[in-house]
């Protein structure tokens, strides 16, 4: 059973930076691609960012050039460094597999404001 920790969110104005990360305890996911989501009140959770096995990575068009997902298997964490941040990039960010395949973490809330 795989337990997923977020860490890093916070309050940041336009233009700024954080990086996200997130701890599996339990097993390791270095086998796993892994992916990190955000959700906002009333939305669907949506999938930003993926990294495969072999360090390949999917970016949605609406975080592509912003974001880098980014892995540490030894540490068994996932990051997610995002830069230039928006308002509309204000949501609570998730780890999991993209098939959602682990239990859902507590997330940690991004807010992008002035």
């Amino acid at each position: 059973q795989v337990q997923l920790v977020e860490s890093g969110g916070g309050l940041v104005q336009p233009g700024g930076s954080l990086r996200l990360s997130c701890v599996a305890f339990g097993n390791m996911i270095s086998i796993y691609a892994m992916g990190w989501y955000r959700q906002v009140p009333g939305k669907q959770r949506e999938l930003v960012a993926s990294i495969f096995s072999g360090a390949s990575t999917y970016y949605a068009d609406s975080v592509k050039g912003r974001f880098t997902i980014s892995r540490d298997n030894a540490k068994n964490t996932v990051y997610l460094q995002m830069n230039n941040l928006k308002p509309e990039d204000t949501a609570v960010y998730y780890c999991n597999t993209p098939q959602g395949t682990f239990s859902w973490g507590q997330g940690t809330q991004v807010t992008v404001s002035s």
